[in-house]
């Protein structure tokens, strides 16, 4: 008997923070994820590693019977499904079509609600849809007028027009960008005053959001230049932006600062700056990966209790070091004798993560603040387990060594280029000036970086001062210097909080 089911799954305006946590449950559990091309990038995060995943729209423009094809065909053959729409299913998304699709197939299916734009969108430009002294009814219409054969003409969509224009009251208007000036034309021509306030929010709750206020009657022409998606909103509601207008006061709004983590390591730091108003660029430069033979940690790990220290130079190190010993069947009781060292904050929380607090933190969170936490009397006729990246720089071994410790430095993990990275994609906003900051977090994503995009593309780009550049730590930026890029940014504090505060006062200097 078949497994499969289908959740059809509302992803919300756009913010990732708005992804409920029974969406985002789904998604982590899904075998295929058919996603429209709306939905942003970071909304997938929480996809797992080997999952399907379908997008819809745009160059793959899918009819909506081959859709329901694809939700069906993968339920039946035991998969579990999550088709992943904007804001609600069941609002303008076509999720009741989806919906009797499957129901006719006798394939299991569950809606999971996501919060609407109509509502979210307004509230992100700070305009209630509903206030007690000013509307007490919200109408939300399609401004969609749907393909007849020859719907280049701007003619607005079928609705009731007089009834809208005479109700009162809060008009919500989605997918209408389009037909912008035929619907205030349809307003007005059925006795909506011209000068009813009237607003239009173009990508809402992201970092791109622009707002326009005007008229019914001057909204078509002053927003013309905003892109969709947008909501339009009609009514008294729209003068309270004035007001209470909060996302403007965000720091880093509008500003695209693209993070070059791993995929897996990128949320925290883009969570940071999209909190401060930035639109991410996802552009992971390097891929995780175990080394090529892992004998020589699996022995290393096996013999893990005959240590006297062990020294974790990344959360990566420690992730590597434990999956392993789990692998094996360990048990970090073994432990207990053992000595951990960690380089930074950030290192250390990996380990209190798994209950083990690290004997020594430096201050300086590079290999030299270790030596210097690690004087020669401590670790003098002692061994000491070094699990970290191939390729590291071999001050700590050695510096080690020469104090008389017996260190085994072995490899737990290796950082190369990602398979599937959209230069080319980068490139051309790098071109087109549409980056303000690039953000680095070790030697290696600087490195990959470079090879992918190309040291002229970064040559023409890189110049007075935009992009900024910030890297997370001075040894980041050196390797950064060392292949011709100016450094503007580096916290005093090696993380990802600390990068983001320095980058946000940084901008603030050189971007106005």
């Amino acid at each position: 008997m078949s497994t499969g089911r289908v959740y059809l799954v509302g992803a919300g305006p756009g913010d990732p923070g708005l992804l409920t946590l029974r969406a985002a449950r789904c998604l982590a559990e899904a075998d295929v994820v058919v996603h429209d091309y709306l939905v942003g990038e970071r909304l997938l995060d929480g996809v797992r590693a080997g999952a399907e995943v379908i997008a819809i729209g745009r160059e793959a423009r899918l009819g909506q019977e081959a859709i329901e094809a694809i939700l069906v065909d993968r339920a039946r053959a035991g998969k579990v499904v999550v088709r992943l729409k904007n804001g609600d299913p069941f609002l303008f998304g076509r999720g009741g079509e989806e919906a009797e699709a499957l129901a006719c197939a006798g394939v299991p299916f569950e809606v999971v609600p996501g919060v609407p734009s109509a509502i979210a969108v307004p509230a992100f430009a700070g305009i209630p849809v509903t206030h007690r002294d000013r509307a007490s009814l919200v109408t939300i219409a399609t401004g969609h007028q749907a393909a007849t054969g020859g719907d280049a003409e701007d003619v607005p969509p079928a609705l009731p027009w007089a009834a809208l224009a005479r109700q009162g009251g809060t008009l919500v208007f989605l997918m209408g960008m389009r037909h912008l000036g035929a619907i205030m034309d349809a307003l007005a021509a059925h006795g909506l005053a011209p000068s009813t306030p009237a607003a239009v929010v173009s990508r809402g709750t992201t970092g791109r959001q622009r707002t326009v206020v005007a008229t019914v009657g001057t909204l078509a022409a002053r927003a013309a230049a905003l892109e969709p998606p947008a909501v339009i909103v009609v009514g008294d509601v729209v003068a309270l932006r004035e007001r209470i207008a909060w996302v403007e006061r965000r720091p880093l709004l509008g500003r695209r600062i693209v993070v070059t983590r791993p995929r897996a390591q990128a949320s925290a730091l883009a969570e940071r700056l999209e909190t401060a108003g930035a639109d991410v660029i996802l552009f992971p430069t390097i891929v995780l990966v175990p080394p090529p033979d892992p004998a020589a940690l699996d022995a290393a790990v096996a013999r893990a209790a005959d240590y006297d220290w062990i020294v974790f130079t990344s959360a990566n190190g420690v992730a590597a070091f434990f999956e392993r010993l789990a692998a094996r069947g360990g048990d970090v009781r073994s432990l207990a004798r053992v000595r951990l060292a960690a380089i930074g904050p950030e290192t250390a929380a990996a380990l209190d993560a798994r209950l083990l607090r690290a004997a020594v933190q430096p201050a300086d969170h590079r290999a030299e603040g270790l030596l210097e936490a690690l004087p020669a009397d401590a670790v003098r006729g002692r061994r000491i387990l070094l699990p970290r990246a191939s390729g590291a720089r071999g001050i700590l071994p050695e510096t080690l060594r020469a104090r008389g410790a017996v260190v085994d430095e072995v490899i737990a993990y290796r950082a190369v280029p990602p398979p599937d990275a959209d230069a080319a994609a980068l490139r051309a906003e790098l071109d087109a000036g549409r980056v303000d900051a690039l953000t680095f977090t070790s030697s290696s994503t600087v490195e990959n970086f470079v090879a992918l995009v190309g040291r002229d593309v970064l040559a023409r780009a890189v110049r007075d001062g935009r992009p900024a550049v910030a890297c997370i730590g001075p040894v980041t930026a050196g390797t950064a210097r060392a292949h011709g890029l100016p450094v503007d940014v580096v916290p005093p504090v090696y993380t990802a909080a600390a990068l983001t505060d320095a980058l946000v006062e940084r901008l603030r200097t050189i971007l106005q």
